[in-house]
């Protein structure tokens, strides 16, 4: 009897169900969220880029969420009364794509891909005095945008994460008359603190 039910015991499991997706398990389910910094070129100039993002982390291993980020570029700031500045500001976002790779490392990589859309203007800064200016629109236009990236991760704590990346942006053409059609395109490198469940 003994030998009989070890028997019946191994046939079954060699004849468990399976799936092709694998047998089911437990899938981790978190979520972060991010402040995010930037420096690249718009329009040929060194642009600051201010974001935040986040998202449904599941199973450790894919992030599914939304991003933003803005940007200003012209960052001189020594300007005195009766001056004027010009300059391209504006911002963009989207769905947020996050593959990660070997997440349970303390250094890790991580893949944001950015799709989405968002608007620029060409923005002429009248200054009254050093402390106050009057912005004033001349030209704006909106674009969409695709945004692949690659980021080395820090697991800090539990619940901090520090990234360093860089990602390369690519819009449709830029309709305006004081801008390039490509002056969004080009390279960012950045840094992000991410909070969360990882």
């Amino acid at each position: 009897m003994l030998i009989s039910h070890i028997a019946f015991g191994q046939e079954s499991n060699r004849s468990e169900y399976r799936t092709v997706f694998g047998n089911n398990k437990k899938v981790s389910h978190g979520g972060y969220g991010a402040l995010t910094l930037g420096i690249g070129q718009v329009d040929g100039s060194q642009a600051i880029f201010t974001g935040l993002k986040g998202g449904w982390l599941i199973d450790h291993r894919l992030t599914l969420g939304i991003a933003g980020s803005g940007f200003v570029n012209n960052l001189e700031l020594d300007y005195g009364p009766g001056s004027v500045s010009s300059g391209l500001s504006g911002g963009y976002g989207g769905l947020l794509i996050e593959p990660i790779l070997a997440p349970f490392s303390p250094v890790h990589l991580a893949f944001p891909i950015i799709i989405g859309a968002g608007g620029i203007a060409y923005v002429d800064r009248y200054y009254w005095s050093s402390h106050t200016y009057d912005p004033w629109v001349t030209d704006a236009a909106a674009f969409f945008v695709f945004e692949p990236g690659i980021e080395l991760e820090l697991n800090l704590v539990r619940f901090l994460r520090l990234a360093v990346g860089a990602s390369y942006r690519l819009t449709s053409d830029i309709k305006m008359e004081n801008a390039k059609s490509d002056a969004l395109n080009g390279l960012t490198g950045s840094f992000c603190l991410k909070f969360g469940k990882f």
